[in-house]
């Protein structure tokens, strides 16, 4: 019987599974948003939440059971510098997850796992150094 078991399987053994949800946590919380399946944005989120948690205590333990769990140093520098200052008076809930189509080669489910507050901002259009000038003749 599988009694107050939460987390689903997605499909993997173990060590799969933990280096799927460390890579996958590792990437949102660098890019503060990704683009994933429902399922692995469901098992994610609460990872991700427990990090953001350890940086707003920010103190040297928690930094350290962040590297031991994150497999980047820039993306833990980032989480406590950035984003646990960020969060520091919300006392939780700090992801979102909205859904999207389905994607086109399978028909899996796919959602968007983002921070709160980092709505879309529109990147800025590179201006086009002498495109199409007419030329002189």
């Amino acid at each position: 019987m599988r009694h107050q078991v939460k987390k689903g399987k997605l499909g993997r053994n173990t060590a799969h599974r933990r280096a799927l949800l460390r890579n996958l946590v590792t990437s949102f919380l660098d890019r503060e948003r990704i683009r994933t399946t429902l399922a692995k944005a469901r098992a994610a989120r609460p990872v991700a939440e427990k990090m953001i948690t350890l940086a707003k205590r920010g103190t040297l333990h928690a930094r350290r059971q962040a590297l031991a769990y994150m497999t980047q140093e820039a993306a833990v520098q980032k989480l406590f510098t950035e984003l646990g200052p960020r969060f520091a008076e919300r006392p939780g809930g700090y992801t979102r997850i909205v859904k999207l189509d389905k994607r086109m080669g399978d028909g899996a489910s796919m959602a968007m796992l983002e921070l709160v507050g980092s709505e879309f901002k529109k990147k800025a259009k590179k201006k086009a150094k002498d495109a199409k000038k007419p030329s002189a003749k």
